[in-house]
């Protein structure tokens, strides 16, 4: 079970006198316990784990993998990637 972090957005702001788009990826976040394999909805939830004095789960055990969904943007001749 993953979990989205951060939902994806796109604003504009001014940079250097130019109207620039300013992209936030889509963020999409998978906790795993590494020994139990189990998976968690939010590090909170990992986080409770860890502190549980009934399992014997350690923070080194659990697995954050992060995948960032980065939207497309059009470029055009007025495009300065430098």
């Amino acid at each position: 079970m993953s979990f989205i972090e951060q939902e994806a957005s796109v604003k504009y702001e001014v940079i250097d006198g130019k109207k620039t788009p300013v992209i936030k990826p889509k963020i999409e976040v998978t906790l795993k316990n590494l020994k139990t394999n189990k998976e968690y909805n939010s590090d909170a939830e990992a986080l409770q784990d860890v502190q549980n004095p009934d399992t014997d789960t350690k923070a080194e055990d659990i697995s954050r993998s992060v995948t960032a969904y980065v939207a497309h943007v059009p470029l055009g001749t007025e495009t300065n990637l430098f």
